[in-house]
């Protein structure tokens, strides 16, 4: 075990140190996209696809997950924006998904299935299965599994693993923390199905946010501290839509409601809007997805809506989990419109509407 282990940490290793200094590749964009992003760039490209990054807190560094052509899962990178090289930031092993900074910048929020009693055959049935289907042509439709052996840990940028946040039984991942660092909201299927919950910085204090059937996930504390953005299918199972709650768990309301999906919802940090990607699935086949950005607005009531979503991308690839710089003055997010048509991450200046 300890030779394998071994083996496929310093595998990804050489594969990320063999590439060198990384270095933003400029990308002509649309028309429309004109209007809402400038100096648009591609940011990874050494790894069989990247996606879901995260700015750190002075906008310096990303974090993100990746897969490297000698291991099936994704894993958990640091890199520079100033032509550094991505760094290894998981275990080498097992799912890893939904990395984090923390608010102070010095460490990473992750979650991870290294710690799967099974996790050799684990990864072998992967294996085969990504063997299988390339030898068959088959391409297979994105798809998360709830793996029950996924905890969240916080490590340093070199790996290091300096605490376990959760330890209940089943999934618990898609964490992200709070403007003051005080909370993390998380995805968990402790109670039977995936829900959200609240907890202390410290893994401590947790409770229960939402209790609705079928899958509440990818969970963000507004930067007013009030409110949590999240996606779920308890409408119809995989139609994803947006939700928000309040963070004591009232005024619960859906944002959008469409014959499609839309998921990946993010606050700006300092005006009132949100970002997420959506796709229109009345047509049937494979619906592109592009980006739409809302402002939205609270009422005395504290009844939370948005107003008429703009289209801000409208490429050939599909363009999803944007996120902005800690700032508000750039756009990050995963898009399929590479020459290899493979998910990498771009990031681009961003203009706001009527800005």
């Amino acid at each position: 075990m300890r030779h394998i282990v071994s083996t496929f940490v310093a595998s990804l290793i050489m594969l990320v140190s063999d590439t060198g200094l990384l270095r933003a590749q400029d990308v002509s964009i649309s028309e429309i996209e004109a209007g809402f992003l400038k100096n648009v760039r591609q940011v990874t490209s050494s790894f069989v696809k990247a996606g879901e990054g995260y700015f750190s807190p002075d906008g310096k560094r990303i974090v993100y997950q990746a897969i490297t052509k000698d291991y099936p899962f994704y894993q958990i990178y640091i890199q520079s924006l100033e032509g550094g090289r991505p760094r290894l930031v998981s275990t080498g092993r097992g799912r890893t998904t939904c990395s984090y900074f923390t608010v102070d910048g010095k460490n990473i929020l992750f979650a991870s299935s290294h710690l799967d009693p099974e996790m050799t055959t684990t990864e072998e049935a992967e294996i085969k299965q990504q063997e299988e289907d390339r030898k068959n042509g088959v391409r297979r439709r994105y798809s998360w599994p709830f793996d029950p052996h996924t905890e969240m840990f916080v490590a340093t940028p070199k790996g290091r693993i300096i605490k376990r946040l959760t330890k209940a039984e089943g999934y618990d991942a898609e964490g992200a923390y709070s403007n003051n660092g005080k909370l993390i909201a998380f995805c968990s299927t402790r109670d039977g199905d995936p829900d959200l919950y609240l907890m202390d910085a410290d893994g401590g204090n947790v409770r229960q946010l939402t209790n609705a059937k079928g899958y509440d996930g990818g969970p963000f504390i507004s930067p007013n501290g009030k409110w949590v953005i999240f996606r779920s299918d308890r409408k119809e199972e995989h139609m994803l839509q947006i939700y928000v709650i309040g963070i004591d768990g009232k005024n619960e309301v859906a944002l959008t409601d469409t014959t499609g999906v839309n998921w990946g919802p993010y606050w700006h940090p300092t005006e009132p809007y949100i970002i997420w990607s959506g796709a229109d699935h009345s047509t049937g086949g494979r619906p592109n997805y592009d980006l739409w950005l809302a402002r939205y607005s609270v009422s005395q009531e504290d009844k939370f809506s948005i107003g008429e979503p703009v289209r801000v991308t409208d490429n050939i690839g599909a363009d999803v989990l944007p996120v902005f710089s800690p700032d508000g003055k750039q756009l990050m997010w995963t898009s399929t419109r590479t020459d290899t048509h493979t998910s990498q991450l771009f990031i681009g200046d961003f203009v706001l509407p009527g800005k």
